[in-house]
């Protein structure tokens, strides 16, 4: 009962009708039953008492008007409970069939039809969050087509004029020939790493990316890594610096060629953007607590700062790689977060336009449990 008290006071603060709101459709026809007995009873017996045999006819005649027009107000109040709301959610639902989600449906009270009425606006609400996020999907999917095909186009492009070249006889010396079919070969490595890229998304979007994890150590699994890098960048005529700063060695638990694809991602972004004539990349291993922390800096060009919340956005591309020439489908970056968060960690950037980028992720160490806990 004091729940019932302190919501009555609540409605009738907020100028409202607080028997109206509070009572249950079921409440109100038992109400009206229950006041149509009472009058029966009361009529019945205040003439049985009251007036003689002969004056019972106009009593009746009384007494069939009095409840005539008791019946009528009960009835109009129970109809009006309810064609009000049924109103709103036929109006709700002649919207959404238009297909217009942008409404509101307000309940006033807080019976069954009132009830019905949030639920109805809960699902109104979802099926504009769908809507806009399938509006969204689909924009990201011709986005990524149009990048894709822009990609593909300019290999396939270089591949048929290196190749026309050779039918016609224009590579006429080994050299010659020699520069068009290496250059062919990196044009097709181009075009099987971008379906590569695709692929790897297809399978990030459907959440079915194959991980095989592995419980490995940290100095020894990106040291290889640096290893590689080395190699790879100097052939590249780029400056390459490993430093490890892991005192003890740690274990993590990684999936080794996911992991890698993460730092070979973070790298190839960075020569694509590379701006200075001697190019600088540095890689760093830290040890940060329950954590193996990666740095992947370069001396490009940089980020600007309205951009950098977002380069780990599907698709999102600054206005500098919106240069043809840079190429790329513009979801690197989204491809790394997502196998940094599967890992357990967290990617992030710090950046200064005209002077560098840094890239920063955590991997979570192993730890071994013991068994009674």
């Amino acid at each position: 009962m004091p729940a019932f008290f302190r919501k009555f006071r609540k409605r009738r603060a907020k100028g409202s009708d607080p028997f109206e709101e509070i009572m249950k459709l079921k409440t109100k026809l038992v109400i009206a039953f229950m006041t149509l007995m009472i009058l029966s009873t009361l009529f019945t017996t205040v003439a049985v008492h009251t007036f003689a045999p002969r004056e019972i006819g106009e009593y009746q005649q009384l007494y069939l008007l009095v409840v005539f027009m008791t019946a009528a107000l009960l009835i109009y109040w129970i109809y009006r409970t309810v064609s009000v709301p049924l109103a709103k959610l036929q109006r709700g639902a002649r919207n959404i069939k238009e297909g217009n989600l942008d409404f509101e449906i307000k309940s006033e009270t807080d019976d069954e039809i009132g009830q019905l009425c949030r639920d109805f606006e809960e699902m109104r609400l979802r099926l504009k969050a769908n809507a806009e996020d399938k509006i969204a999907y689909d924009r990201e999917n011709k986005e990524l087509i149009s990048n894709i095909s822009h990609d593909l186009k300019t290999p396939i492009t270089a591949i048929k004029g290196y190749v026309e070249g050779i039918m016609d006889g224009v590579a006429d010396t080994p050299e010659k020939m020699d520069r068009y079919i290496k250059t062919i070969y990196n044009k097709a490595n181009e075009m099987d790493l971008l379906i590569n890229e695709l692929t790897l998304y297809s399978k990030i979007d459907t959440n079915r990316i194959p991980y095989n994890f592995t419980t490995i150590s940290a100095r020894q699994y990106f040291g290889d890594c640096a290893d590689d890098l080395s190699l790879e960048l100097d052939a590249k005529g780029v400056e390459f610096t490993y430093r490890n700063y892991v005192e003890t060695d740690s274990k993590v638990i990684v999936d080794p060629e996911q992991l890698r694809r993460v730092i070979n991602n973070i790298v190839t972004n960075s020569l694509k953007y590379m701006d200075k004539p001697a190019g600088k990349i540095t890689m760093s291993l830290k040890d940060v607590g329950d954590f193996i922390q990666v740095e992947l800096g370069d001396n490009g060009k940089g980020i600007a700062a309205k951009d950098l919340p977002y380069i780990f956005n599907r698709f999102y591309r600054t206005d500098a790689s919106r240069n043809s020439s840079k190429g790329g489908s513009g979801i690197g970056l989204s491809i790394v977060q997502k196998i940094v968060e599967e890992h357990g960690g967290k990617i992030w950037a710090t950046s200064e336009d005209g002077v560098g980028t840094t890239m920063y992720f955590v991997i979570r160490k192993y730890q071994e449990v013991p068994l009674d806990e």
